[in-house]
């Protein structure tokens, strides 16, 4: 049960103030069952840690998923809209993709990746990065960054990766997505390619009224809509991504295409600089997302040579795939 404030019969017991570290092993829990032993209350000051992605307890790696997947829940409001958006898109086509299209003004000014973009766009996007005191990395080049893959696909690429995969130009396709920097200007380049293009103030605008100005319960809702779609396909990496991606593995390893962005680029070039036709072009994006798609598989390591705690750090995510522990089993032969 989550509440707002502490009953009155404990609101005045003496708290325990507790600071979460970040990649916790076994020895977190020994520490908490100590802690709520001693104490009835205890302060969070600080809640945005991670707790390990391996090596812990079974029981205690299933619990995580039942906390996840089970216990919480998005508010009544909030479940009773994602669901009648699901529908409505249902009514529109049999399938549709779920596109988390991250290419808002403040991811690419935060990534620094201006591909694509005018002098004045680029700009506007280095002030911006310039302006905001929590963005520690000022000076961005948005070159190395594109060429190593550290950026979102624009919607053109995104448009050109879609049709590479063989999906038809009626595809219904859900943008889950903040406002698109450049508007309507930059959706038309995957829209000439994809024109059945929605997003969700296109199905129930009056019913989000009561989630205008609050852009977490609007992510809230593209998460529902991600989750359930038929495919989701990430155009960069991210808390919201992963979480989905691990979500639909533990409904059943629901297909989650993520694109090998660094790959793609080295690709895109080659097709931009005439060196590719059509079909070769697809073939070499097949290829090289045929294990990409959401099969089951064990959680990827660190890079080798990497240790300490920033191995914890550049493990694959626990949120992310929650395989073998969360799902008990799978009838499709899990690749190492």
């Amino acid at each position: 049960m989550i509440i707002k404030e502490l009953p009155k019969e404990i609101e005045s017991l003496p708290r325990a103030r507790k600071h979460f570290t970040s990649w916790s092993g076994v020895g977190y829990y020994e520490e908490m069952t100590q802690l709520w032993k001693e104490h009835q209350v205890i302060h969070v000051a600080k809640s945005d840690s991670r707790l390990a992605n391996n090596e812990l307890p079974l029981d205690i790696q299933r619990l995580r998923c039942r906390a996840l997947y089970s216990a919480l829940r998005f508010s009544p409001p909030i479940e009773r809209l994602g669901k009648k958006l699901v529908e409505q898109l249902r009514t529109r086509a049999e399938r549709y993709v779920a596109l988390h299209l991250r290419y808002e003004k403040d991811m690419l000014s935060f990534t620094g990746c201006t591909y694509g973009l005018t002098d004045a766009e680029a700009e506007e996007l280095r002030v911006m990065r310039e302006k905001t005191n929590h963005w520690k990395i000022k000076v961005i080049n948005s070159t190395e960054q594109r060429i190593g893959g550290f950026c979102p696909l624009t919607p053109k690429e995104v448009g050109l990766f879609l049709q590479a995969l063989g999906y038809p130009p009626s595809t219904l396709i859900y943008i889950a997505a903040g406002e698109i920097y450049g508007g309507n200007t930059r959706l038309s380049e995957l829209k000439s390619y994809f024109p059945n293009v929605v997003f969700k103030e296109m199905l129930a605008t009056p019913d989000l009224r009561e989630f205008a100005n609050h852009a977490s319960q609007a992510a809230a809702l593209d998460y529902l809509i991600s989750v359930e779609s038929d495919v989701f396909i990430p155009s960069h990496s991210g808390n919201m991504a992963r979480a989905v991606e691990g979500h639909r593995r533990f409904l059943g390893h629901r297909k989650t295409i993520t694109p090998d962005r660094k790959g793609l680029v080295e690709i895109f070039d080659q097709l931009e600089a005439g060196q590719l036709d059509g079909s070769s072009f697809s073939h070499l994006v097949r290829h090289l997302h045929k294990n990409r798609q959401g099969a089951p598989r064990k959680r990827a390591g660190a890079p080798s040579g990497v240790r300490g705690r920033a191995r914890s750090r550049l493990e694959e995510s626990f949120y992310q795939n929650p395989y073998p522990e969360c799902i008990c089993s799978s009838r499709t032969r899990v690749r190492k």
